[in-house]
């Protein structure tokens, strides 16, 4: 699996959180949330440093990272996050 943030997905992230640079972002899996990949659970983040990344995109400063145990998530997709200009924030994409 791969991901990849785009640029203007990074900036939103960076403003929005107050990231500074070096900053770990985790993409994880949680219950509950709509527009998942896998029904009844969604992606969220939080900022902890990695232990086993099967996925990473360093961008704006900014260390994105998917950890193996939130792997079968993903089901062989890849993520790709991209900005949303119409609702002015992240939007996941599964390759």
């Amino acid at each position: 699996m791969n991901l990849k943030v785009t640029e203007e997905a990074a900036k939103w992230y960076k403003n929005e959180l107050e990231l500074n640079n070096d900053t770990p972002l985790r993409f994880y899996v949680r219950y509950g949330g709509v527009g998942g990949l896998q029904p009844g659970l969604s992606l969220a983040i939080k900022q902890v440093d990695p232990a086993e990344p099967v996925a990473e995109d360093k961008v704006e400063g900014v260390y994105f990272y998917i950890e193996e145990d939130d792997e079968w998530y993903f089901d062989g997709h890849s993520l790709t996050v991209e900005y949303d200009e119409n609702w002015q924030e992240p939007e996941f994409k599964y390759d």
